[in-house]
């Protein structure tokens, strides 16, 4: 099981560096991830391969060349592989509240991924990420208004 945890965890940061192909073989149709949204508010859930996709391609069309390379781990307890991760990359514009000055600015920030596996693939997923320093780099002052 080892073996298959790595594996998994190696496909992981690979689609967050870009191979968005390997969503296909590492999570299932009805994936679901955990995470605040940016506009702030309490973690809520979203389904969905199409929107994992969707979300990571989002992040990439901000900063291109986007590279996470994992500190520690991956850490496996059970069904539950955990990693620490930095991401470095370079801000090309289009991020929410950020300061346009700062395009071209190389930036970084942490986080940990806890990821659920169930019938070989990634089914669950719950990130905690240093979004405030992300910000700061940013010059994010404001984020656009959240209605409930």
């Amino acid at each position: 099981m080892a073996g298959q945890f790595a594996k998994l965890a190696e496909s992981w940061v690979a689609i967050w560096n870009g191979d968005l192909a390997l969503t296909e073989t590492t999570v299932p149709e009805d994936f679901t991830w955990h995470a605040a949204p940016l506009d702030g508010g309490p973690v809520r859930a979203t389904v969905g391969r199409e929107n994992l996709k969707t979300w990571v391609g989002g992040l990439r069309a901000a900063f291109p060349d986007l590279l996470f390379t994992v500190h520690i781990g991956p850490i496996v307890d059970g069904d539950v592989l955990v990693l620490r991760w930095l991401a470095e990359g370079t801000y090309r514009g289009g991020f929410p509240g950020a300061d346009e000055e700062q395009v071209g600015r190389r930036v970084s920030f942490h986080g940990t991924d806890i990821l659920r596996v169930a019938d070989g693939l990634i089914a669950e997923y719950w990130i905690n990420a240093d979004i405030l320093w992300l910000f700061e780099q940013l010059g994010v002052r404001e984020l656009p208004v959240r209605t409930p």
